[in-house]
């Protein structure tokens, strides 16, 4: 079972970043966006570019959007992307199997052609997306207590074990068999929005299963 949230102001909106190779029309992101507008809350979940450092770019432009103090969330590489936005702006996070050492991934991709599902986009991932990523990771984490985590235990493409070692101190929630995916999202979309200080009728969590 999680601990209360730490008290703070309500997030004014919530910016939600897909994966890597994913899309805004993601099952996550659909969810994310259906359950702020239950709370009648803003909610973006803006199309990345699949490079590092233009994914950054835009999604920390759309921030202004969503009012003074939002609550940044993201899955896989999104997840890291939310780190490095929560780490420059104050912000509160929650995460859903982030990646803790994306260059690392992203190392054994060099090469690897990609289609995107979710908008036709191919590309093929370069030396470059490495250099961008190792530039954008926060050399340390200021303040382990604004992350929330989602960490599935068979997740099948990272380590969770990563994510507890560097976000220590972070309220954390395993979920015993999940994968990557994380497909049991809906299920803790409560603790996500309460992370933000909202919190979702019972109504509708009974009206996603």
């Amino acid at each position: 079972m999680l601990s209360a949230p730490r008290r703070s102001r309500r997030a004014s909106g919530v910016l939600y970043l897909h994966g890597f190779n994913s899309g805004a029309a993601s099952p996550k992101g659909v969810l994310m966006r259906r359950a702020c507008e239950a709370l009648g809350v803003p909610c973006i979940t803006p199309q990345l570019p699949h490079r590092p450092g233009a994914a950054l770019a835009l999604a920390e432009s759309r921030l202004a959007e969503l009012g003074e103090r939002p609550l940044v969330a993201g899955s896989s590489m999104g997840g890291f992307l939310a780190t490095c936005l929560a780490e420059r702006h104050d912000l509160p996070a929650a995460l859903i199997n982030p990646a803790v050492r994306p260059a690392d991934l992203v190392a054994e991709w060099v090469g690897e052609r990609f289609e995107n599902d979710y908008t036709g986009e191919r590309f093929t991932i370069e030396a470059d997306h490495l250099a961008e990523l190792a530039a954008l990771t926060p050399e340390r984490l200021t303040a382990p207590e604004r992350y929330l985590l989602l960490l599935g235990s068979a997740d099948e493409v990272l380590d969770p074990a990563h994510a507890f070692t560097l976000y220590r101190g972070a309220r954390t929630l395993l979920h015993p068999g999940a994968d990557h995916a994380f497909t049991v999202l809906s299920r803790h979309l409560p603790a996500v929005l309460a992370h933000g200080g909202h919190a979702l009728p019972p109504e509708w969590q009974a009206s996603q299963h």
